[in-house]
């Protein structure tokens, strides 16, 4: 495969994924605002600074509230990774790849385009928000249904795994980290009824609330959470299960091209971290710098996928 189509998949799954992410973020940073009155403007702040758009925020807008970041981070055209500007942007990467998609995935991601467009015309205001969120999550998950329904599982099949794992592990890290910059301005909030509800809505933000109350009898506490959301393989967004796939997907490439790649070696080696650190040893080192080398790697992962499958060529 052409090393631009390659580009082209890997890209356009990941806009797609970035678009439902960026809805979680947000709803994420609207649900803790809401346990956390004293430190409003701080927690939108949080959301800026997990998703590294608060500088280009800050140069365009005087204040950080709620109708600021959600018209940000949905629909403001200076920003490049608001959900107007990826589904765009996943657009424009489907119709120069439109000959290996199928016709279900293509119009698909039409149908996304088309309905986030025209939901997005106007400013979405805060009873609206909820509900704005969720139709972006749902067409999010309809591309996703398409791909998974209709394409073959080879090379094309791969790149759009590996964009969607890439982009949906570092959005979770991201989460994780905002509770983090939450927390710096009321370290005495640690532990209280407002803190455990915090923790509560980073799992709901993730789809990971009820399968985690499951899986612990509905014991809530920031260990067990985070031992969730990082290492267990089972939950489909948790750091450790993107990892594997990536791996994973990584593999099949390497075998449908019979060649060994740099990317896989990493990407191997950190997924065998991953399985064997013990969640202690991650709160022992820091949740922030733990979550800090994450998104590093994952970026350095990601960079090595485009030199290794030449996308620029």
């Amino acid at each position: 495969m052409l090393g631009r189509n390659a580009a082209g998949i890997y890209w356009m799954f990941r806009y797609l994924e970035r678009c439902e992410n960026s809805a979680r973020l947000l709803r994420a940073g609207l649900r803790i605002s809401m346990t956390q009155n004293d430190y409003g403007y701080q927690d939108w702040d949080s959301v800026l600074t997990a998703a590294s758009i608060k500088l280009i925020f800050d140069k365009n807008y005087s204040e950080s509230n709620s109708s600021n970041v959600t018209n940000f981070i949905l629909r403001d055209k200076i920003n490049p990774s608001s959900v107007l500007s990826s589904v765009r942007q996943a657009r424009q990467n489907a119709r120069m790849i439109r000959t290996v998609l199928t016709k279900e995935v293509f119009e698909a991601v039409n149908e996304i385009y088309f309905n986030l467009s025209d939901l997005l015309k106007r400013p979405i205001n805060e009873p609206a928000l909820p509900k704005t969120l969720d139709t972006i999550q749902r067409q999010s998950a309809l591309v996703r249904g398409c791909l998974h329904g209709t394409m073959l599982r080879n090379d094309v099949y791969d790149f759009a795994r590996l964009g969607t794992f890439i982009e949906r592990g570092d959005n979770t890290a991201r989460i994780l980290d905002m509770k983090y910059h939450i927390l710096l301005p009321a370290v005495s909030y640690v532990g209280s009824s407002v803190d455990i509800s915090q923790w509560e809505n980073i799992l709901r933000s993730v789809s990971a609330y009820q399968s985690y109350r499951w899986l612990n009898e509905n014991e809530i506490n920031p260990l067990g959470i985070c031992n969730y959301l990082i290492l267990d393989p089972r939950l489909p967004r948790s750091l450790n299960f993107c990892s594997k796939n990536i791996s994973s997907n990584l593999n099949s490439l390497s075998h449908f091209y019979n060649k060994n790649f740099s990317s896989l070696e990493k990407s191997l080696e950190f997924s065998k971290y991953l399985e064997l650190v013990p969640i202690d040893q991650v709160f022992k080192t820091g949740l922030h710098e733990f979550l800090s080398n994450f998104l590093a790697t994952f970026n350095s992962i990601s960079a090595q996928i485009e030199k290794d499958f030449r996308f620029y060529k």
